[in-house]
Parts: structure tokens; sequence; C-alpha cells
């Protein structure tokens, strides 16, 4: 029987890929790197966004559609989602159930994400790599309820 491998955000194992250019490591996750069986992966830069870069929220427009925006209004909306859907690639080629992911980011969060207005306030919602993977059967944690669930 093979061992799952499973995905966690690179700037959580340390990896400076940030929006900022920095990371946001979890010493907590060490364990699991060592056990061999986690794959970092930054949305972002998976959809060509370099690092550093503007950070990015994502707003609704007056007809309801998404849209990642920067502070500026630049729309980062298409590599938000290119982004999305090779993360979603790697999880089905490497058959990955499990992702562990950085909370409020307009990629990865799950259960809440930033309200557009770029003023540090937080609503109910999902990143777009988050909302794919779980629309796709995917379970998604962050580091604040990760260890709700069994990784080893």
């Amino acid at each position: 029987m093979s061992q799952k491998i499973y995905l966690v955000s690179a700037c959580l194992l340390g990896i400076n890929c940030r929006y900022n250019g920095s990371s946001s490591q979890l010493s907590e996750l060490e364990t699991l790197v060592d056990s061999g069986r986690m794959m970092p992966v930054c949305p972002e830069v998976l959809g060509g966004l370099g690092t550093p870069r503007d950070a990015c929220e994502i707003v609704f427009d007056a007809d309801g559609d998404q849209k990642v925006l920067t502070k500026a209004g630049s729309d980062c909306s298409d590599a938000f989602k290119k982004g999305a859907q090779r993360v979603l690639e790697i999880c089905k080629a490497c058959d990955v159930g499990k992702v562990i992911l950085k909370a409020n980011s307009p990629s990865c969060g799950c259960g809440f994400i930033y309200d557009g207005t770029f003023s540090g306030k937080l609503v109910e919602g999902n990143g777009l790599t988050s909302q794919l993977l779980l629309d796709n059967g995917i379970e998604v944690y962050n580091e604040n309820n990760w260890t709700e669930t069994e990784f080893i």
C-alpha cells in the first residue's frame, strides 16, 4: 500500500513566496515534512505571479461576479484561476485527498478571507484554490485547524 501525499502551502513550510516575499512558517508541520509525504505548493506562483507581488483580495462587482484585485485595482483573477487549476491537477495526479493551506488568503483561505476592502476585515468565504479543491472533494485545512484530522 502506497503512502498518501499531502499538499501544503509552501509559505507554511518556510518558503518565502507570500505576496510580501516572506513566509508564514509553521514549525508544527515539521513532523509531516519529515515523513516525506508533504508537497509544497503556492497557487499564486503556479499561476504566474512573482514574489514579492501586490497584495490581492477577492472583490465582488455590481453583478456579483468575483474578481481578484490589487489595492490599485489591477485584475489578477486569471493568474489566481490558473494557479488553482494547477493545484487541482497536482492533487488529481498524486491522489491527494487532504491539503493544508494558508488561512485568509485569496487563493488558499478556507472559511474566512479578507473582505476586499484591504482594511484587514475578514468575512466568511474561501479563496479560489480552496473552493476549487472543495468542489472536487478534497478536504481543505489551514494552519489553525489542521490538527482536527489525521495526516500521518
